[in-house]
């Protein structure tokens, strides 16, 4: 049985004051397109199907496309809210759409949703646990739980999985591959489970090591967590200025026999790339240096003084330009306060500085992502 999984996909997402449904479009066709060259059996999606929990009609109209073309298609669809969703709005139809392979468990009701399909090696079950907290779950199973980690593991213990069959499970939720350390670093205390940081709650990948595969939604950079068969899809387009480095990718999973897997990573290629580029204004304006002008840029000026109408100018060439600011150059003295000098550093560049200054080392990316997804959440960056 051959798997695509992805998550985030975000749809009706604005980015600096851009809409990118017409990218969110093009992806999508080429996700259908690789699907059926690959011939996928079911595509697995993890959450954040939406950017709000109310979507425009756009944004519906275009996720209302894709499943048709799933469905057209031959391929079944299992999907799961994340916390960008409306649970309710997901569930809606979603019996119906049941009878034509398409399976969308958008609100946890007391029981782990489970779909079993079959292949030349047996039974494959497929678990949908769509984005929940502790209190939700404490609804449900009359349990009061000390941690999100605890609740969650209710959940699934309560599913009564025989672990001798091959099992897959979608979440979406905030997977660490050691819980206790980063709740250490966020709260200066030790976690014998889930952390609250910044109001991500995270779990350790333990809950999860049983299943074949777990499916996850809510990082958007792709990454396993700590064995391949935890993973992150990432979302399929770059939603933020502070991803120009992140090269997405979509995870095709061949389940063969109990305990034989297989997992290829295929590359998205976007409709426009988001990337930063640095230099003297008439330097990056002149004809021969005009690379993909329909990117989406930062544009990072190196003159030593501000140039009037700037943005106006680099959009003449670069319509999709997003952010203009400036470095001047280290070899000329300025005066610049100190206010100044933080204004022109990203967050992610102050928080790595404090970690190193902190903790004596280098962030890694895992625990780079963990520090920009709480900022995210804790609404201190978009």
């Amino acid at each position: 049985m051959k798997l695509l999984h992805l998550a985030d996909l975000h749809i009706g997402k604005n980015e600096n004051g851009f809409s990118m449904l017409d990218d969110q479009q093009f992806i999508l066709e080429k996700i259908i397109e690789t699907a059926r060259k690959k011939k996928v059996d079911a595509i697995l999606l993890a959450g954040d199907i939406y950017d709000r929990k109310d979507p425009t009609e756009d944004a519906v109209n275009l996720f209302d496309r894709f499943i048709n073309t799933v469905h057209r298609s031959g391929m079944k669809l299992l999907a799961i809210s994340g916390n960008h969703d409306s649970d309710d709005r997901l569930n809606f139809g979603s019996r119906i759409f049941r009878e034509q392979n398409i399976f969308i468990c958008g609100k946890y009701e007391g029981t782990l949703a489970k779909e079993t399909f079959n292949d030349e090696f047996g039974p494959v079950n497929f678990y949908l646990l769509p984005f929940v907290k502790a209190s939700h779950v404490s609804h449900y199973l009359d349990r009061k739980f000390d941690d999100y980690e605890q609740a969650v593991q209710a959940v699934i213990a309560s599913a009564d999985i025989n672990y001798d069959e091959r099992n897959v499970i979608l979440a979406h939720q905030f997977v660490s591959s050691d819980s206790r350390f980063f709740a250490s670093q966020f709260s200066g205390s030790e976690s014998n489970g889930a952390e609250n940081v910044g109001n991500v709650e995270i779990i350790s990948k333990r809950v999860f090591e049983n299943f074949d595969y777990t499916a996850l939604g809510h990082l958007h950079s792709p990454q396993q967590v700590g064995q391949p068969n935890i993973r992150y899809s990432g979302s399929p387009l770059k939603y933020s200025l502070n991803e120009i480095d992140s090269v997405k990718s979509l995870p095709l999973i061949t389940l063969r026999e109990k305990g034989n897997l297989e997992i290829e990573l295929l590359e998205l290629q976007p409709k426009r790339n988001m990337r930063h580029i640095k230099g003297l204004i008439d330097d990056l304006l002149r004809k021969e240096n005009i690379i993909d002008p329909d990117d989406y840029l930062r544009v990072t000026l190196l003159d030593d003084h501000i140039i009037p109408n700037a943005m106006d100018r680099v959009r003449f060439f670069y319509p999709n330009a997003m952010k203009l600011d400036y470095r001047f150059q280290e070899d000329r003295s300025t005066d610049i306060s100190a206010a100044a000098a933080t204004r022109d550093r990203s967050f992610a560049e102050m928080a790595e500085e404090f970690y190193r200054l902190s903790t004596g080392r280098d962030i890694s990316e895992r625990e780079s992502e963990l520090l920009m997804e709480a900022a995210r959440e804790a609404g201190i960056i978009e």
